[in-house]
């Protein structure tokens, strides 16, 4: 029997059993008990090997299975936990979008760039991008899946602009650089991979990206663009 085979036959026997002593009993026969008139000895000769009537499984090998086990479901039930848009009644298309994307931006499987376009709280047109899973490790995204507030770029974002003050700022973040003296526009590499995410929305947004325009009743505009990093990690 190879290894993956036999940490599988640990594993049916540790989602079976709840202690080590459950399984040792289950091997253990009304002859044995009748000759060895001792519970405790049986138990013994059954993780030696000695008696019992199937598999053969070290103690400290189904203790560290079942930590293993109980560590992977607590794991993932804390990444469900971290899903702010689940159980949310989302009506607004960009919403749903970024539900659709959380799980994939909080895990690293995908890294999405929103570019909003819209007024702020004074009434001035403001665009921006905005690092999706960077936003989402600051901040708390509950407040715009309940709708209480809405998604806008901020100073502190990959770009910031006040159409009215013409106020301009970038910033890179732990994920990508932004290249500002690019003449056909603004660029962002993806530090994990260094690909170049060209958000200019007449030329291709690169290697392994999307651009996605969403209809929406939340904003003037609002497109994402999805990198998917073919970097092993």
């Amino acid at each position: 029997m190879d290894q993956e085979e036999g940490l599988s036959a640990v594993d049916n026997i540790v989602t079976q059993f709840n202690t080590y002593e459950d399984f040792l009993d289950s091997q253990i026969t009304t002859v044995d008990l009748y000759y060895l008139e001792d519970e405790v000895l049986a138990r013994q000769l059954v993780e030696l090997g000695y008696r019992g009537t199937g598999e053969v499984v070290k103690r400290e090998d189904f203790e560290a299975r079942k930590a293993a086990i109980e560590i992977a479901r607590l794991a993932e039930r804390t990444q469900k936990k971290t899903l702010t848009s689940a159980g949310k009644d989302l009506q607004d298309n960009f919403l749903k979008a970024l539900a659709v994307r959380e799980e994939d931006n909080r895990n690293g499987k995908v890294s999405s760039v929103i570019f909003i376009r819209d007024r702020n709280s004074h009434g001035q047109e403001v665009s921006g991008y905005i690092d999706y899973a960077h936003r989402l490790k600051t901040e708390d995204f509950e407040v715009y899946f309940n709708g209480k507030r809405r998604l806008l770029p901020k100073c502190t974002d990959l770009s910031f602009y006040n159409w009215e003050s013409h106020i301009a700022v970038w910033n890179s973040t732990p994920n990508y650089q932004v290249i500002a003296d690019n003449p056909e526009g603004l660029l962002f590499k993806y530090k994990r991979d260094r690909k170049i995410l060209n958000v200019d929305p007449k030329a291709r947004p690169g290697d392994n990206s999307t651009r996605t325009p969403i209809q929406t009743e939340l904003y003037i505009q609002a497109v994402i663009f999805d990198h998917i990093s073919k970097r092993k990690t």
